[in-house]
């Protein structure tokens, strides 16, 4: 037996004991709870933070890696919301005619509007069906918030906003301050990482819950990699990726009975 922890988040404290207890299978007294951060409201939901709980408590289960990638927030002063990307400047976008394209730069300058954050919608480019979209201004930690799940919440509203009625569906990405290239190359570093320590020690290590994109990019990093295999187990939003240790072909018997992943396309 050993002391391990998981970090669960919900609306308020209680709900996010009680989805911890629920994940671990255990009772109130069996665990220690610490509470991590407050809930804090925000406008519809967007831009306020979630209650999060660390519930502590004895396991004979793999050990799992707290997730080590530190995504620092950038200070961007209100002049550099008028620098173009070096990669790929944005466009102007097309007098208005009533594209998806768009009601999505619409759509987003209203919400950041009712949001009280001065940030802009500028088009990168088109394809045939996906429009990607660069956001921004002088705030754009709170655009992007924990893991960027501020940014994934826009994003999803946009992409409802425009397609609702429609049965030619357009994908809308969103990204500001290149946060998901930087979430992507530091979700591979942690890959990587992890590996070597699976194939060192010889004994399966978990990850930090993720989305499906984010898993994605774990198994991706790994699945050529020799001595480890990946799968998911565990239910959203608390589905997380098992790094295991694989000799001659053959899975650690703790994962041997794991499906091998199917996460995102």
């Amino acid at each position: 037996m050993r002391e391990t922890f998981i970090v669960v988040s919900g609306k308020t404290e209680d709900e996010a004991i009680q989805k911890a207890l629920q994940q671990i299978g255990l009772d109130r007294d069996e665990v220690s709870v610490e509470i991590v951060e407050r809930a804090k409201s925000g406008f519809l939901g967007i831009g306020g933070t979630q209650a999060s709980v660390k519930v502590t408590y004895m396991t004979d289960e793999p050990e799992r890696v707290a997730e080590e990638v530190v995504m620092e927030k950038t200070v961007v002063k209100a002049e550099s919301a008028r620098k173009e990307p070096v990669k790929q400047a944005p466009v102007s976008v097309p007098a208005a005619d009533g594209s998806q394209t768009e009601q999505a730069i619409r759509f987003l300058g209203g919400l950041f509007e009712r949001m009280g954050i001065a940030a802009e919608a500028k088009l990168v480019r088109e394809e045939e069906s996906t429009i990607y979209i660069e956001l921004v201004g002088a705030n754009m930690g709170a655009v992007i918030g924990r893991r960027g799940e501020t940014l994934d919440a826009i994003q999803h509203l946009t992409n409802y906003s425009i397609n609702r009625g429609r049965e030619a569906r357009i994908r809308v990405f969103l990204d500001a301050e290149s946060y998901r290239e930087k979430r992507e190359e530091a979700l591979i570093r942690l890959a990587n990482k992890v590996a070597e320590k699976v194939v060192r020690y010889r004994k399966n290590m978990g990850l930090e819950p993720m989305n499906a994109y984010e898993r994605h990019v774990i198994h991706t990093a790994l699945q050529d990699v020799a001595g480890v295999t990946t799968y998911s187990a565990g239910s959203e939003p608390n589905r997380r990726v098992f790094v295991a240790y694989e000799r001659g072909g053959e899975t650690a018997p703790s994962a041997s009975s794991k499906p091998t992943y199917k996460e995102w396309s």
